[in-house]
């Protein structure tokens, strides 16, 4: 049976900050739907402290952005930027238009169809996200999405210089300076400045979350990415380092970061304590990833193999670190996840940051019902059907019997009518 070592705050606890974040997102949207861009502006002041002449960034700006960085820097940025878009590619040639003849004379096929409209969110609160351009932007791009606009914070008081030229790089049409609700509100509801998207991607805090969360059915979302989840599973053959190395480079992602080590090892989960505290020591996002592990982190002793992923499976977290003598039996048996991440020799940032797998991931449990972001995400798979004349009376009685069992009469005169009329006898 599975022993919790360390604990994580309580689900009580967790449930009053949500009702917390809830009350204010509700406040923030009602005011941009009924004030617009003041409303806009006005909380970009209160929030960010920034208030421009206007949020979305000219031509000059943004050239003047990617001037700012080096030839090396933006090498970097067009590096990950390729992988991501070979990845995306690949998995959008794995979609195809489809026609079948189901029955003599009737054609049933589908057609995937991009999007029109997609606003990709790049976070910039704490840090700068860089890779979250290429992995809404790009990825949209090689759907087929016609209009891509991108929009971030400032970062101490103005726009990022390496946000913004990723978000170029990758392809954005409008690219916009604001964040939190209001860039949210303003791009779903639409101002008098900004025309609205059909859908928004890309990961955030608890308040960019909740949200895209009240918006969805107004607009599209890819899933709820909320604070960021890592597990590592781990057995004798992961050493004390590495595990402590994964699971606080993703609590500094914020203050509410749950990082789990699940291990068989009872001498990891002994050690891993002391090891995260030498850590924390050198580390420069100590404060923020110390206040995780404290507040957020576990460690759960297990018995096997098999209960390693059931509790894992159990968890769905976003990211799930396999470290273990066999990572395949993972890959074969692990149901509920956002990203594997098999073996020693690879690790989450390898996938936040550079290797092509998309980083906006389902997190609370979502991943028990949908993955992480991908091409498929931005493109509707929409059917049709074409039927002849001599199928339609087949198809048409059939229909006209079946409507009546229900009590559908008017959808049953429209298969009759079909039948009276193509019938040749």
């Amino acid at each position: 049976m599975a022993t919790i070592v360390k604990p994580g705050i309580s689900v009580e606890t967790s449930r009053q900050n949500n009702a917390q974040v809830r009350e204010t997102v509700e406040g923030i949207l009602s005011r941009i739907e009924t004030e617009g861009d003041a409303a806009v502006r006005d909380l970009s002041q209160q929030f960010d402290g920034w208030n421009p002449e206007s949020f979305r960034l000219t031509k000059e700006q943004i050239d003047a952005c990617v001037a700012r960085l080096s030839e090396r820097e933006l090498e970097d940025i067009r590096f990950a930027q390729a992988q991501v878009r070979r990845f995306a590619e690949a998995q959008k040639n794995a979609l195809q238009n489809i026609e079948v003849e189901t029955l003599p004379g009737v054609f049933l096929g589908h057609k995937n169809i991009p999007v029109d409209s997609v606003a990709c969110y790049v976070p910039g609160g704490k840090y700068p996200l860089v890779a979250s351009a290429h992995m809404g932007v790009v990825t949209a791009k090689v759907a087929g999405v016609p209009r891509v606009i991108a929009c971030s914070p400032p970062f101490d008081g103005e726009p990022n210089a390496a946000v913004v030229a990723a978000m170029h790089l990758a392809g954005a049409d409008e690219i916009y300076c604001f964040g939190g609700v209001q860039a949210i509100g303003a791009v779903a509801i639409g101002t008098e400045s900004i025309a609205p998207v059909n859908m928004i991607v890309g990961p955030g805090n608890a308040f960019v979350a909740e949200a895209k969360r009240q918006l969805f059915g107004r607009v599209g979302i890819d899933l709820f990415a909320g604070p960021t989840e890592t597990v590592v599973v781990a057995d004798e053959t992961c050493d004390v380092e590495m595990a402590a190395t994964d699971l606080l480079g993703q609590a500094e992602h914020g203050y509410n970061s749950p990082s789990v080590l699940v291990t068989t090892c009872a001498e990891l989960a002994e050690a891993l304590p002391t090891e995260i505290e030498r850590q924390l020591q050198t580390l420069a996002t100590a404060e923020i990833a110390g206040k995780s592990w404290q507040d957020y982190g576990q460690i759960i002793l297990c018995d096997s193999d098999e209960e390693m992923l059931q509790v894992t499976n159990d968890m769905a977290f976003e990211h799930v670190e396999i470290i273990t003598k066999d990572p395949r039996y993972f890959l074969d048996n692990m149901r509920n996840y956002g990203a594997l991440f098999l073996g020693p020799e690879t690790n989450v940032a390898y996938g936040d940051k550079v290797i092509g797998t998309n980083h906006t991931l389902p997190t609370g449990k979502a991943a028990r019902y949908t993955g992480g972001l991908w091409v498929g995400k931005f493109i509707k798979t929409c059917t049709y059907q074409r039927v002849s004349e001599e199928a339609t009376v087949e198809i048409g009685e059939y229909c006209s019997r079946l409507c009546a069992l229900e009590g559908f009469a008017g959808h049953g005169a429209q298969a009759d009518l079909r039948v009276k009329r193509y019938r040749k006898d």
